[in-house]
Protein backbone atom coordinates (compact mmCIF):
# COMPACT_ATOMS: atom_id res chain seq x y z
CA UNK A 1 0.00 0.00 0.00
CA UNK A 2 2.66 2.13 0.71
CA UNK A 3 4.29 1.78 -2.39
CA UNK A 4 1.10 2.51 -4.24
CA UNK A 5 0.41 5.87 -2.67
CA UNK A 6 4.26 6.82 -2.84
CA UNK A 7 3.31 5.81 -6.74
CA UNK A 8 0.33 8.23 -7.00
CA UNK A 9 2.51 11.21 -4.64
CA UNK A 10 5.26 10.87 -7.54
CA UNK A 11 2.96 11.07 -10.50
CA UNK A 12 1.22 13.77 -9.26
CA UNK A 13 4.09 15.74 -7.30
CA UNK A 14 6.66 14.94 -8.79
CA UNK A 15 6.57 13.63 -12.23
CA UNK A 16 5.76 17.81 -13.62
CA UNK A 17 2.85 16.32 -15.67
CA UNK A 18 -0.16 18.79 -14.92
CA UNK A 19 -2.70 16.20 -16.26
CA UNK A 20 -1.95 13.41 -13.80
CA UNK A 21 -1.95 16.41 -10.79
CA UNK A 22 -5.56 17.47 -11.83
CA UNK A 23 -6.91 14.12 -12.64
CA UNK A 24 -5.33 13.04 -9.40
CA UNK A 25 -7.36 15.93 -7.33
CA UNK A 26 -10.34 15.39 -9.08
CA UNK A 27 -10.24 11.52 -7.90
CA UNK A 28 -9.20 12.39 -4.62
CA UNK A 29 -11.76 15.01 -4.04
CA UNK A 30 -14.30 12.37 -5.39
CA UNK A 31 -13.17 9.43 -3.04
CA UNK A 32 -13.34 11.70 -0.47
CA UNK A 33 -16.70 12.45 -0.64
CA UNK A 34 -18.42 9.79 -1.77
CA UNK A 35 -16.81 6.75 0.13
CA UNK A 36 -18.08 7.94 3.40
CA UNK A 37 -21.30 8.83 1.55
CA UNK A 38 -21.65 5.38 0.37
CA UNK A 39 -20.64 4.10 3.87
CA UNK A 40 -23.34 6.63 5.78
CA UNK A 41 -26.23 5.06 2.83
CA UNK A 42 -25.04 1.19 4.38
CA UNK A 43 -26.18 1.98 7.57
CA UNK A 44 -29.37 3.85 6.77
CA UNK A 45 -28.41 7.52 7.13
CA UNK A 46 -28.17 10.52 5.12
CA UNK A 47 -24.34 11.56 4.07
CA UNK A 48 -23.85 14.59 6.00
CA UNK A 49 -20.50 14.67 4.17
CA UNK A 50 -22.58 14.93 0.87
CA UNK A 51 -24.65 17.03 1.97
CA UNK A 52 -22.00 19.89 3.13
CA UNK A 53 -20.27 18.98 -0.24
CA UNK A 54 -22.73 20.32 -1.81
CA UNK A 55 -24.06 23.15 0.20
CA UNK A 56 -20.33 24.51 0.05
CA UNK A 57 -18.56 23.19 -2.40
CA UNK A 58 -21.06 23.20 -5.26
CA UNK A 59 -21.74 26.39 -6.45
CA UNK A 60 -25.65 28.13 -8.08
CA UNK A 61 -27.01 31.37 -9.42
CA UNK A 62 -29.14 32.10 -6.60
CA UNK A 63 -27.21 35.84 -5.85
CA UNK A 64 -27.72 35.94 -2.22
CA UNK A 65 -26.23 32.79 -1.65
CA UNK A 66 -23.51 32.95 -3.87
CA UNK A 67 -22.26 36.06 -2.14
CA UNK A 68 -22.03 33.81 1.22
CA UNK A 69 -20.09 30.97 -0.63
CA UNK A 70 -18.13 33.44 -3.14
CA UNK A 71 -15.43 30.23 -2.85
CA UNK A 72 -17.95 28.30 -5.61
CA UNK A 73 -17.00 28.89 -8.55
CA UNK A 74 -13.46 27.28 -7.76
CA UNK A 75 -14.11 24.43 -6.12
CA UNK A 76 -17.18 23.58 -8.34
CA UNK A 77 -14.65 22.26 -11.02
CA UNK A 78 -13.48 19.64 -8.69
CA UNK A 79 -16.27 18.28 -7.88
CA UNK A 80 -18.46 15.53 -9.24
CA UNK A 81 -22.08 14.26 -9.31
CA UNK A 82 -21.11 10.38 -10.36
CA UNK A 83 -18.64 7.94 -11.46
CA UNK A 84 -19.52 7.81 -14.74
CA UNK A 85 -19.57 11.65 -14.53
CA UNK A 86 -16.06 12.06 -13.71
CA UNK A 87 -15.33 8.89 -15.68
CA UNK A 88 -15.96 10.62 -19.01
CA UNK A 89 -14.34 13.91 -17.96
CA UNK A 90 -11.22 12.64 -17.26
CA UNK A 91 -10.88 10.86 -19.99
CA UNK A 92 -11.11 14.04 -22.06
CA UNK A 93 -9.22 15.49 -20.07
CA UNK A 94 -6.18 13.18 -20.52
CA UNK A 95 -6.66 12.53 -24.18
CA UNK A 96 -7.15 16.22 -25.00
CA UNK A 97 -4.48 17.01 -22.66
CA UNK A 98 -2.11 15.42 -24.08
CA UNK A 99 -2.55 17.07 -27.33
CA UNK A 100 -2.58 20.61 -25.97
CA UNK A 101 0.74 19.98 -24.20
CA UNK A 102 2.29 18.19 -26.88
CA UNK A 103 2.51 21.83 -28.97
CA UNK A 104 2.53 23.93 -26.15
CA UNK A 105 3.82 22.85 -23.39
CA UNK A 106 2.53 21.92 -19.92
CA UNK A 107 2.56 25.47 -18.40
CA UNK A 108 -0.71 26.27 -19.30
CA UNK A 109 -2.71 23.74 -18.97
CA UNK A 110 -3.87 23.85 -15.15
CA UNK A 111 -4.21 27.88 -15.96
CA UNK A 112 -6.38 27.09 -18.83
CA UNK A 113 -8.08 24.19 -16.37
CA UNK A 114 -8.98 26.88 -13.75
CA UNK A 115 -9.71 30.10 -16.39
CA UNK A 116 -12.42 27.67 -17.90
CA UNK A 117 -14.10 26.74 -14.93
CA UNK A 118 -14.50 30.27 -13.78
CA UNK A 119 -15.62 31.42 -17.11
CA UNK A 120 -17.83 28.32 -17.27
CA UNK A 121 -19.01 29.41 -13.40
CA UNK A 122 -19.45 33.02 -14.83
CA UNK A 123 -21.33 32.23 -17.93
CA UNK A 124 -24.24 30.27 -16.21
CA UNK A 125 -24.80 32.45 -13.59
CA UNK A 126 -24.95 35.18 -15.95
CA UNK A 127 -27.56 33.41 -18.18
CA UNK A 128 -29.66 32.14 -14.88
CA UNK A 129 -29.64 35.60 -13.78
CA UNK A 130 -30.91 37.32 -17.04
CA UNK A 131 -33.05 35.08 -19.09
CA UNK A 132 -36.54 34.94 -18.17
CA UNK A 133 -36.65 31.23 -18.44
CA UNK A 134 -34.21 31.36 -15.54
CA UNK A 135 -35.60 34.20 -13.62
CA UNK A 136 -39.47 33.16 -13.64
CA UNK A 137 -38.43 30.31 -11.70
CA UNK A 138 -36.13 30.94 -9.12
CA UNK A 139 -36.20 28.02 -7.56
CA UNK A 140 -33.73 26.77 -10.86
CA UNK A 141 -31.63 29.06 -9.43
CA UNK A 142 -31.12 27.52 -6.13
CA UNK A 143 -29.78 24.08 -7.32
CA UNK A 144 -25.86 23.51 -7.55
CA UNK A 145 -23.87 22.42 -10.13
CA UNK A 146 -21.34 20.51 -10.04
CA UNK A 147 -17.91 19.04 -12.54
CA UNK A 148 -14.61 20.10 -14.67
CA UNK A 149 -16.47 20.01 -17.66
CA UNK A 150 -16.50 23.81 -18.16
CA UNK A 151 -12.39 23.09 -17.60
CA UNK A 152 -12.12 20.10 -19.85
CA UNK A 153 -14.16 22.06 -22.62
CA UNK A 154 -11.68 24.49 -22.55
CA UNK A 155 -9.04 22.46 -23.19
CA UNK A 156 -10.56 20.40 -25.84
CA UNK A 157 -11.89 23.99 -27.45
CA UNK A 158 -8.61 25.30 -27.32
CA UNK A 159 -6.83 22.03 -28.95
CA UNK A 160 -9.53 22.18 -31.66
CA UNK A 161 -8.78 26.04 -32.06
CA UNK A 162 -4.95 25.45 -32.43
CA UNK A 163 -4.78 22.02 -34.50
CA UNK A 164 -8.46 22.34 -36.09
CA UNK A 165 -7.53 19.26 -38.72
CA UNK A 166 -5.40 17.84 -35.86
CA UNK A 167 -7.15 13.94 -36.42
CA UNK A 168 -8.20 11.61 -33.85
CA UNK A 169 -9.73 7.89 -34.64
CA UNK A 170 -12.93 7.24 -32.66
CA UNK A 171 -14.82 3.82 -32.72
CA UNK A 172 -18.05 3.15 -34.93
CA UNK A 173 -16.70 6.31 -36.71
CA UNK A 174 -13.21 6.07 -37.41
CA UNK A 175 -10.72 9.42 -38.32
CA UNK A 176 -12.50 12.79 -37.28
CA UNK A 177 -10.82 15.86 -37.18
CA UNK A 178 -11.11 17.90 -34.60
CA UNK A 179 -12.93 20.69 -35.59
CA UNK A 180 -15.80 18.72 -36.81
CA UNK A 181 -15.84 16.66 -33.13
CA UNK A 182 -15.74 19.96 -31.62
CA UNK A 183 -18.54 21.41 -33.46
CA UNK A 184 -20.63 18.18 -32.30
CA UNK A 185 -19.91 18.68 -29.10
CA UNK A 186 -20.90 22.41 -28.71
CA UNK A 187 -24.18 21.56 -31.25
CA UNK A 188 -25.19 19.32 -28.42
CA UNK A 189 -24.38 21.57 -25.56
CA UNK A 190 -26.31 24.51 -27.01
CA UNK A 191 -29.45 22.22 -27.17
CA UNK A 192 -29.21 21.09 -24.13
CA UNK A 193 -29.76 24.41 -22.34
CA UNK A 194 -32.64 24.27 -21.91
CA UNK A 195 -32.89 20.46 -21.29
CA UNK A 196 -32.68 19.36 -17.29
CA UNK A 197 -29.38 19.95 -17.16
CA UNK A 198 -29.62 23.60 -18.35
CA UNK A 199 -26.55 25.01 -15.84
CA UNK A 200 -23.96 22.52 -16.63
CA UNK A 201 -24.73 22.96 -20.80
CA UNK A 202 -23.94 26.73 -20.11
CA UNK A 203 -20.80 26.33 -17.79
CA UNK A 204 -20.02 24.04 -20.94
CA UNK A 205 -20.37 26.57 -23.31
CA UNK A 206 -18.52 29.37 -20.93
CA UNK A 207 -16.04 26.95 -21.07
CA UNK A 208 -15.34 26.06 -24.58
CA UNK A 209 -15.27 30.21 -24.99
CA UNK A 210 -12.40 30.72 -22.94
CA UNK A 211 -10.35 28.49 -24.51
CA UNK A 212 -11.27 29.83 -28.30
CA UNK A 213 -10.48 33.23 -27.24
CA UNK A 214 -7.32 32.29 -25.07
CA UNK A 215 -5.56 30.39 -27.89
CA UNK A 216 -6.42 33.12 -30.43
CA UNK A 217 -5.23 35.77 -28.10
CA UNK A 218 -2.09 33.51 -27.94
CA UNK A 219 -1.56 33.55 -31.97
CA UNK A 220 -1.62 37.13 -31.59
CA UNK A 221 1.06 37.28 -28.82
CA UNK A 222 -1.04 37.74 -25.50
CA UNK A 223 -0.62 34.74 -23.31
CA UNK A 224 -2.89 35.42 -20.27
CA UNK A 225 -1.73 32.81 -18.69
CA UNK A 226 2.30 33.63 -18.84
CA UNK A 227 0.97 37.16 -17.79
CA UNK A 228 -1.12 36.03 -14.77
CA UNK A 229 2.10 33.39 -13.89
CA UNK A 230 4.65 36.44 -14.23
CA UNK A 231 2.96 38.78 -11.60
CA UNK A 232 3.71 36.08 -8.96
CA UNK A 233 7.19 35.84 -10.12
CA UNK A 234 10.13 37.07 -8.19
CA UNK A 235 12.80 38.93 -9.81
CA UNK A 236 15.91 38.87 -9.43
CA UNK A 237 18.34 42.18 -9.34
CA UNK A 238 21.38 40.72 -10.67
CA UNK A 239 21.38 41.07 -14.49
CA UNK A 240 23.06 38.63 -16.73
CA UNK A 241 24.45 40.25 -20.68
CA UNK A 242 24.97 37.53 -22.91
CA UNK A 243 27.73 38.31 -25.22
CA UNK A 244 26.47 35.83 -27.90
CA UNK A 245 24.64 38.33 -30.64
CA UNK A 246 23.04 35.11 -32.60
CA UNK A 247 19.65 35.64 -31.86
CA UNK A 248 18.34 33.00 -34.11
CA UNK A 249 19.94 30.69 -31.53
CA UNK A 250 18.94 26.69 -32.37
CA UNK A 251 18.46 26.26 -28.12
CA UNK A 252 16.07 28.87 -27.67
CA UNK A 253 13.32 29.58 -31.38
CA UNK A 254 12.20 33.37 -31.45
CA UNK A 255 8.57 34.01 -30.61
CA UNK A 256 7.49 35.14 -33.87
CA UNK A 257 8.98 31.80 -35.36
CA UNK A 258 6.64 29.78 -33.00
CA UNK A 259 3.74 31.96 -33.57
CA UNK A 260 4.29 31.94 -37.75
CA UNK A 261 4.48 27.66 -37.19
CA UNK A 262 1.24 27.89 -35.16
CA UNK A 263 -0.44 29.96 -37.18
CA UNK A 264 0.88 27.89 -40.11
CA UNK A 265 -0.73 24.30 -38.10
CA UNK A 266 -4.09 26.40 -37.95
CA UNK A 267 -4.25 27.23 -41.62
CA UNK A 268 -2.91 23.56 -43.19
CA UNK A 269 -2.50 21.27 -40.45
CA UNK A 270 0.52 19.74 -38.76
CA UNK A 271 1.45 17.66 -41.27
CA UNK A 272 1.96 20.60 -43.28
CA UNK A 273 5.28 21.20 -41.44
CA UNK A 274 8.66 21.12 -43.11
CA UNK A 275 11.46 19.03 -41.21
CA UNK A 276 13.03 22.00 -39.65
CA UNK A 277 9.96 23.79 -38.84
CA UNK A 278 8.73 20.39 -36.70
CA UNK A 279 11.83 20.46 -34.98
CA UNK A 280 11.58 24.11 -33.66
CA UNK A 281 8.33 22.91 -31.68
CA UNK A 282 9.42 20.45 -30.77
CA UNK A 283 12.04 22.42 -29.03
CA UNK A 284 10.14 25.34 -27.89
CA UNK A 285 7.81 22.76 -26.14
CA UNK A 286 10.93 21.18 -24.35
CA UNK A 287 11.60 24.83 -23.25
CA UNK A 288 8.23 25.51 -21.80
CA UNK A 289 8.61 21.74 -19.94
Amino acid sequence: MSTLWQNIQYKMLRSGNKLNLLIGINVIVYLAINIPAVIENLFGQSSVIAYYANEYLATMAYLPKLLTRFWTPFTYMFMHAGILHILFNMLWLYWMGQIFEEYLGNKRTIGLYIMGGLAGAIFYIACYNIFPAFTHNPALQAIPIVGASASVMAIVVATATLLPDYTISLILFGPVKLKWLVFVILVIDFLGIVGPNAGGEIAHLGGALMGFVYVKQLKKGHDWIGAISGLFKSRSKLKVVAKNGNKNSAEYPRQEEIDRILDKISQSGYDSLSKQEKEILFRASNNES
